[in-house]
């Protein structure tokens, strides 16, 4: 059985009157590799801030593995802004190594001051500085980390953890401010990690490829699912398909008892306070039903023309000699569905700005339509006044929402299909966590009834099921939509086609979602390597194949046995991978096993990976 670094026992959080989670219970082990999942609100980020001892439980106990060190990446890190990037991870650093260390009783930090023996040792970990650094694409390490934008700060913040190699590393929201390229790589990097993991993210993706274990906080209530994030999808709605069973059957003894509730005289009240007590409980369960219930939300759209936008020919260069658009020629078509993709700093968000007119263009224009109506949510968010309740600020909006078809829908309602229940609404915006003001302003520029929706960087913030509803409602938006987004999930399930930003002007137009782009460009790299590979001179010193000869290079007894044997090969381990997803996704594994079958995947990958190359060489000579 592997050991518990990590023990979360019978945990109770109360903020005032809100109760976040109540009497939960969940361990990572070693080895272990757990995503936690939660509506925002729900107390993801309270729970991390009681596991690093900034805070403190109202009841239950947080006990880690004695010496475990722990490595901790925070959504906002504070670094002093006058230290250079080096300075600021070597300083990071020597404070991941001297003091995350768990004292002897396992139930606190202490300080440790054993950090590298050799010059040697320092020297080996400045050189992975630098890799790791470049791989997150922070390049001048001389720059005062002052100078560095919010999402390149968490970038260096994420290197300093990485670099640290923790037994126990807990990330919260590490995709964000990463572009795909950066993501695709953590990926790869947390699936070789043998060290344990705790892990708080939207990627969906992400978490289905790197996480063995679900942990769910849903409704004050901590579930474990023992598989990755498909596994957990499947045995959620089997646990939700056994609740609401049991809510209907509470709904039948609901209404037979509210009956009998009516027809008690008030003086046998005493004798039946355990039958009232009974009936109370059944009508919250029926309640909950209702609340929790909530149809396909179907906003009528503004009327749009045929006439969208047409970008003609738009260049954008700036100052500094950066090209963003160069002589871009577009023409928008009615009801599209577009992603916008690329590495940081390529002009995806600069793209949306010169269309919305924030942005002058260098060179030609874009036009227009005249009955085009934007809803643009920006990375950046809007201000909203702190001091009003929820519910106020969406009626300064609109006090109804027309669905079309006759039917409208209260600013109320709205809200709580944008999971705000009704309590919620009535707090003061102050109150929100950052993930809920980031999920009202989404509401507030939804209610505005645009028809083209311009979503810049959607997913940072939001809670897997806001991004559940979102999805929903693009599906069914009769309008145009623009999406800039590096949650590989999301593109895929809202846009039906790409625009890839290269950088420096080279935009390509690519006829799929991001998956199919990703399949794309992995083939079309190994053509282009493979080609790379022909066109070099060899140092062969048998005699060459003339001109106009009809004969071509054969394999070689021992090449052909090869080839034979790597057939076999290939075969066997893409069995073993398809038996290990099927066993990770039987619930049936104890922990012990579930991790070394996730140690096994990555091992796996990388075989098949190598042996395919090898396969793919030897074939065009077979």
């Amino acid at each position: 059985m592997a050991i518990p670094y990590l023990d979360i026992q019978h945990l109770t959080k109360r903020i005032g009157d809100l109760v976040l989670f109540e009497d939960i219970s969940f361990s990572v082990a070693e080895g272990q590799h757990v995503g936690l999942i939660a509506r925002n609100g729900a107390g993801k980020s309270t729970l991390l801030s009681l596991i690093a001892g900034k805070d403190g439980a109202d009841s239950g106990e947080i006990v880690f593995q004695k010496g475990l060190r722990i490595g901790m990446l925070e959504q906002t890190p504070d670094f002093d802004p006058t230290l250079t990037v080096r300075q600021a991870v070597s300083t990071r650093l020597q404070s991941e190594l001297s003091s995350l260390l768990i004292s002897e009783e396992g139930t606190n930090l202490q300080a440790h001051t054993n950090t590298f023996d050799t010059d040697e040792e320092w020297a080996e970990v400045q050189l992975r500085v630098t890799q790791i650094l470049t791989q997150l694409k922070i390049a001048n390490l001389d720059k005062p980390i002052g100078l560095l934008s919010g999402g390149q700060q968490k970038r260096v913040a994420l290197a300093s953890v990485l670099i640290a190699n923790p037994d126990l590393l807990i990330l919260d929201e590490p995709t964000n401010h990463l572009d795909l390229e950066m993501i695709e790589w953590l990926e790869k990097y947390l699936q070789r990690n043998t060290k344990a993991l705790l892990l708080v993210t939207h990627d969906r993706y992400f978490l289905d490829r790197v996480c063995g274990t679900i942990v769910e906080l849903d409704d004050q209530t901590a579930y474990t699912y023992r598989g990755n994030y498909a596994y957990y999808l499947e045995k959620r709605d089997e646990r939700i398909a056994a609740t609401a069973a049991n809510i209907d059957r509470a709904r039948n003894l609901y209404r037979k008892e509210l009956d009998w509730m009516r027809r008690q005289p008030q003086a046998r009240g005493h004798k039946s306070r355990s039958r009232k007590e009974a009936f109370y409980e059944l009508e919250q369960q029926a309640r909950r039903r209702s609340e929790e219930r909530a149809a396909r939300l179907n906003v009528k759209a503004s009327y749009i023309g045929s006439k969208i936008f047409e970008a003609e020919y738009v260049s954008k260069t700036f100052d500094d000699g950066i090209v963003i658009l160069k002589d871009f020629y577009y023409n928008f078509s009615r009801f599209e569905k577009m992603g916008i993709v690329g590495n940081n700093g390529t002009g995806k968000s600069t793209f949306i700005k010169m269309l919305l007119g924030h942005v002058p263009p260098t060179s030609g224009r874009f036009a227009v339509g005249e009955t085009v109506r934007f809803g643009y949510f920006s990375q950046e968010g809007m201000p909203l006044d702190q001091q009003k309740k929820v519910i106020d600020v969406v009626r300064d909006v609109a006090e109804v929402v027309d669905l079309g078809g006759g039917r409208r829908m209260t600013a109320m309602q709205f809200l709580t299909h944008f999971l705000f229940p009704p309590a919620r609404q009535q707090d003061l915006v102050y109150k929100l966590s950052g993930g809920e003001r980031r999920r009202l302003q989404l509401c507030l520029v939804l209610m505005q009834a645009p028809n083209f929706l311009i979503l810049d960087e959607p997913t940072n913030d939001l809670d897997i099921a806001t991004l559940q509803r979102l999805e929903e409602y693009l599906a069914d938006f009769q309008g145009c939509v623009i999406v800039v987004s590096h949650d590989r999930y999301f593109m895929d399930k809202v846009v039906d086609h790409l625009l890839v930003f290269r950088g420096q002007g080279e935009v390509d137009d690519f006829p799929g979602n991001y998956s199919q782009f990703r399949d794309y460009q992995a083939l079309k790299d190994k053509e282009e390597e493979r080609e790379k590979k022909d066109a070099r001179p060899t140092t062969d010193t048998r005699k060459p194949i003339h001109e106009g000869s009809d004969r071509r290079r054969r394999l070689t007894f021992k090449e052909r046995k090869e080839f034979e044997v790597l057939e076999k090969d290939i075969a066997a381990l893409e069995a073993e991978k398809a038996q290990i997803h099927t066993d990770l996704a039987s619930g049936t594994l104890d922990v012990e096993r579930i991790t070394a079958l996730s140690k096994r995947l990555p091992e796996l990958d990388a075989e098949l990976d190598e042996k395919s190359m090898r396969w793919l060489e030897l074939s065009e000579w077979a």
